[in-house]
């Protein structure tokens, strides 16, 4: 199994007091699978994808994702085990402006330190490609568009080969068409064998996943 929690919960302190943002969550998703995460603002959508992707830790229970039990980590072995692991595509792509689309594909890369120098590039150029906008690679991000900036986005996710791809809401910016392109990427990944999950809203990606988990008040629905 890819990812199981067990009996897991997530609370914040705020100046209101106690806030749960999740509440006894026992879920599993298999390899392969690509899983839609829907709900109503403040359900725990992104509370959720930030526990599987080792972002954030639960209150109580357990989070077992890749093999690893991420509560028993470390902060150190906790990011070093995400960057091996967990490939994360936001909404506002979050690519560094002063580099070019090939270095923002290679800086995990860097940070991992999985491949030799020499090598990056390439492997840089070859998910650039298979995206499809290997043609910008030595831009900057500001000149491409919001579809081409969100291919980068996912080709950067793929950079270290995880097995475990997060997305939030990463259609939020697109047109109706760059959108169904985007979310058809997300598809092949999974048809590919990675684990893909992501907070949408969009209703071609609840209908193309494999399974749709709904949140309401912090519980799955």
């Amino acid at each position: 199994m890819m990812i199981t929690l067990a009996g897991v919960t997530k609370s914040y302190t705020t100046p209101a007091g106690a806030f749960t943002a999740l509440e006894a969550i026992d879920l599993q998703i298999p390899a392969g699978e690509m899983v839609a995460i829907v709900g109503r603002s403040g359900s725990g959508k992104s509370t959720l994808l930030n526990l599987i992707a080792g972002i954030d830790r639960p209150t109580r229970g357990t989070v077992h994702v890749a093999g690893s039990a991420l509560e028993g980590l470390g902060h150190d072995a906790l990011a070093a085990w995400r960057g091996r692991h967990v490939g994360v595509v936001f909404q506002f792509f979050q690519l560094l402006p002063t580099l070019t689309v090939a270095e923002n594909v290679m800086l995990p890369m860097d940070f991992a330190a999985l491949r030799a120098n020499g090598g990056r590039r390439d492997h840089a150029m070859q998910l650039l490609a298979q995206v499809g906008v290997a043609d910008q690679a030595d831009k900057l991000p500001a000149t491409l568009s919001g579809g081409q900036q969100q291919r980068v986005a996912i080709a950067r996710s793929l950079a270290n080969d995880p097995p475990l791809i997060v997305a939030d809401e990463p259609t939020g910016n697109l047109d109706s068409a760059t959108a169904a392109e985007v979310l058809a990427l997300f598809r092949s990944l999974a048809e590919a064998g990675r684990t893909v999950a992501i907070v949408t809203h969009e209703r071609e990606a609840i209908v193309g996943a494999s399974r749709v988990i709904t949140l309401v008040d912090g519980r799955i629905a």
